[in-house]
């Protein structure tokens, strides 16, 4: 499905619309997926998924110790850094 009538009504103080499921499982969406709506002309609108920033399961999943473990600034200490012995 890619195209179904759709009516404007009255939600609360607002607007909306509602969408049927076959439309949402045509736009890849399911209920409390944050959307971007962009007026693209009179008359038409266009519906874009919001990207998600990563959460911090996502982030500690994609964390590989090889790569991203370690100091930084692998070096002797300078100056008068916690632990560091004169």
């Amino acid at each position: 499905m890619t195209g179904s009538s759709l009516t404007i009504a009255a939600w609360g103080n607002s607007h909306g619309i509602r969408l049927s499921r076959e439309l949402m499982a045509s736009l890849g969406v399911a209920p409390g997926t944050p959307l971007q709506a962009t007026v693209v002309a009179k008359g038409c609108l266009e519906l874009r998924v919001t990207p998600q920033r990563p959460s911090l399961q996502d982030k500690l999943a994609a964390f590989d110790p090889a790569l991203h473990g370690g100091e930084a600034m692998a070096d002797a200490p300078q100056g008068a850094e916690f632990g560091a012995r004169p």
